[in-house]
């Protein structure tokens, strides 16, 4: 046997252990995101019991690994050279593939991840085999090729999407009913019946779902079976009782269920989706036994439709690679903040998703629905039903949602689940958890007017992904598959290259992108002045560079730059938006300094707004003036703002240096200069309207000259007033140094 096939077995180990990283960092946030978002415990309390669900989930998953194995294609009609060829191409499309998603921060379904590039690989070989054999004819793929799977995961996704959200917005809007935010009194009286439902859920769930190749066919499942109803009755009282009792030493039994909730579905992501991971690289072993036991490369797989017992040393190797990458991940935590976000009962940021005429207009039809139902609707009901709803955060954990919701999110998932299983149903986990947590936070008001729209912009870019994993997986597959095979070593050396190459460079990436948010998340454990005080100089640093560099690229017509520069001003400026809407947070955190911090802060961000904005009108008509090939700046009009850029940086540089330092003895000397600037630049115009008047000066020239002028007479008049509010600001923060020297009308 060759050499090569030794080699792709190492290649697909190594691939194993990355696509156990990929998908659990991808996955995590299946069975993480209801601890995580209610903070029902310490990250390492949550991230201990999701580890002792995957260590015990590993143990059941044997029987999925015949996925892998003839799921998607018949092993029979193919050799153990093109299963090979088959099994390198899933891995390197698989892993890829989801190492985009998490770098995007969207979660995806490691099954249809699975079942796509499997198929599109199976089809990528069959097509070989078709093309190089005469008596075979397109039409014959379909003994090739097992379709059933795949329509089976198409019809998962439009089930789980529409079915998930209904449920988690039903269940929660009925949770909410009972026990509104302010739950704790009614809680006491029927909180261990509530959470002993809940625990029913999770119980049935974790053994029908997780476990169930453990005790399927034992006597104690067949009665189960028998007496189904009388079973999850008696579960329900035994767990109400239990939990009853262990409220009376007042133990918060919600932390309970959701652990326990926890606990389950990681138990449930190892029992079954770890065949998504590793069934590949097994399925690929077990062929390379078989071909070495028989000494040849070309006998047909016929032995892979046989059940094949798992090693269990690799499910628990398995089981060990995944609790390391869950504790260790960044990428994990950055796919928990696309739901924990989307499902926030703080609208702090909720513009990060923008929003487009879909999901406008999905908001607006609510909005005449719910105004219709009110108006049938008798006005007690209307009071009762807004007192339930009233937000009022009750625990103090600063959590994104508290943990009644946690708890519906959970149950609901695990009661979907597990009915999908019982009745055979493909049923997405990742779909069933994200739609859940999405349907109950619309229900729990979380999708407010102010946010709707662009949460559910949100929500659509994700279920768009969920549609586009299955494309983009077939084709990267079919494309890989058809490379290899035809290919040959050649392909395979350099097809393992740059795969190796897009992944090591994706992880270094991801880190320098994490970095700054990183270091944000520090700056937010710090003084929320010392935070407002750093982004300030920052981007009046950044905004002064930017101006500087615009008017040289002007003058040296060069379009490459402006057109990065726009970039740049674009990025500034929507920092800068960001900041406006990040004031509610920030006042908050303000508010025990007084009203008049408060008041200086919005004036220092309205301020760094409009300078962002007047940078963005000098960059883009620049920008324009010199791609669409017009004349240049004339000589007298490069001088006049040579000129002024030399005032402008003295300006900028007084100012970022009193903001630096937060010395303010200079305050006086930016006035005295910004009025000669102010001066010099009527004095300019004119010239240039009596260059115009005599004919002497080019039209569009003109124009993008004065534009320019305009904008830098903003740019350093609001320059001037955020140096004073920033002056004011530090002042009451009693920060500046020498700020009470002076008076105010200075």
């Amino acid at each position: 046997m060759s050499e090569i096939y030794t080699v792709a077995i190492v290649i697909l180990a190594i691939l194993a252990v990355s696509g156990l990283y990929v998908g659990v960092t991808n996955d995590a946030v299946n069975f993480l995101n209801s601890a995580i978002g209610s903070k029902v415990a310490g990250m390492k309390v949550i991230l201990a019991v999701a580890s002792a669900g995957i260590l015990l989930g590993v143990i059941s998953s044997s029987g999925m690994m015949e996925v892998a194995r003839n799921g998607m294609f018949n092993p029979a009609m193919f050799t153990f050279h093109e299963v090979m060829t088959l099994y390198i191409a899933v891995m390197f499309a698989n892993v890829i593939l989801l190492d985009i998603y998490n770098s995007m921060g969207l979660p995806t379904s490691t099954t249809v991840s699975l079942i796509f590039c499997l198929l599109g690989s199976a089809v990528a070989v069959s097509v070989y085999k078709i093309a190089t054999h005469p008596q075979l004819l397109l039409a014959d793929i379909g003994d090739f090729i097992n379709t059933t799977r795949a329509m089976g995961i198409i019809s998962a996704i439009l089930l789980s999407v529409v079915i998930a959200f209904t449920c988690g917005t039903i269940m929660m809007w009925i949770s909410r009913l009972i026990f509104s935010f302010r739950y704790i009194a009614v809680f006491r009286r029927f909180g261990a019946l509530w959470c002993g439902a809940s625990l029913t859920a999770i119980v049935y769930f974790a053994l029908f779902k997780a476990l169930k190749f453990v005790i399927d066919g034992t006597a104690f499942v067949e009665w189960i079976d028998r007496n189904l109803l009388t079973a999850i009755f008696i579960c329900w009282i035994v767990c109400s009782v239990l939990l009853a009792f262990l409220q009376l030493f007042r133990i918060n039994i919600l932390r309970l269920t959701i652990l326990s909730g926890t606990f389950a579905l990681a138990l449930a992501f190892a029992g079954n989706d770890l065949v998504n991971f590793i069934g590949v690289p097994v399925a690929g072993f077990d062929a390379y036994s078989v071909a070495r036991a028989e000494g040849s490369t070309e006998i047909m797989m016929s032995a892979l439709n046989e059940n094949i017992p798992a090693n269990m040393h690799l499910m628990l190797m398995a089981g060990i690679v995944m609790i390391i990458t869950l504790w260790t991940s960044r990428k994990a935590m950055h796919v928990t903040e696309t739901e924990i976000s989307l499902s926030s009962q703080n609208n702090d940021d909720e513009s990060r998703y923008g929003s487009n005429l879909f999901s406008r207009s999905i908001v607006r039809a609510a909005i005449n629905v719910s105004n219709a139902v009110g108006r049938v609707t008798p006005d007690f009901v209307k009071r009762f039903v807004t007192r339930r709803f009233e937000y009022t955060d009750i625990e103090h954990s600063g959590a994104p949602y508290d943990m009644i919701r946690a708890t519906v999110n959970l149950t609901t998932s695990a009661l979907l689940i597990s009915l999908a299983t019982s009745l055979k149903l493909p049923l997405s986990t990742t779909y069933v958890c994200f739609m859940v947590a999405m349907g109950s936070s619309l229900a729990d008001k979380a999708w407010g007017r102010e946010s709707a729209v662009y949460r559910i912009t949100g929500v659509m870019t994700v279920i768009v992904g969920w549609f586009s994993t299955a494309i983009g997986g077939f084709i990267i597959a079919l494309g890989t598959g058809l490379l290899l095979i035809w290919g040959g070593n050649a392909a395979f050396i350099a097809v393992t290259a740059v795969c190796l190459y897009m992944l090591v460079k994706s992880n270094i990436s991801f880190k320098d992108k994490k970095q700054p948010v990183q270091q944000q998340e520090r700056a937010e454990e710090k003084n929320a002045v010392d935070t407002i005080v750093e982004e300030v100089c920052r981007m009046m640093k950044l905004a002064t560079q930017i101006y500087d560099r615009t008017l040289v690229a002007v003058f040296k017509e060069n379009r490459k730059a402006l057109k990065m520069l726009i970039r740049e001003s674009d990025d500034i400026y929507e920092q800068s938006r960001k900041l406006k809407y990040s004031l509610m947070p920030t006042l908050r955190r303000l508010k025990g300094s007084g009203l008049e911090l408060s008041l200086y802060y919005v004036q220092v961000v309205d301020y760094l707004s409009e300078i962002a904005k007047a940078l963005v009108h000098i960059t883009r008509p620049a920008y324009e003036h010199i791609d669409n090939n017009h004349e240049g700046l004339s000589r007298e009009q490069t001088s006049d703002l040579m000129r002024i850029n030399d005032e402008v940086a003295e300006i900028y540089g007084n100012i970022n240096r009193m903001l630096t330092t937060n010395d303010f003895t200079e305050i006086d000397t930016v006035l005295i200069m910004r009025d000669d600037l102010f001066e010099r630049i009527s004095a300019t115009i004119k010239s240039e309207l009596m260059r115009i008047n005599e004919g002497e000066s080019n039209t569009k020239a003109s124009m993008l000259y004065l534009t320019v002028l305009s904008e830098t007479k903003t740019m350093v008049l609001q320059a001037r007033n955020l140096l004073k509010a920033q002056r004011y600001f530090l002042e009451h923060a009693g920060m500046a140094k020498n700020a009470l020297r002076y008076n105010r009308n200075a």
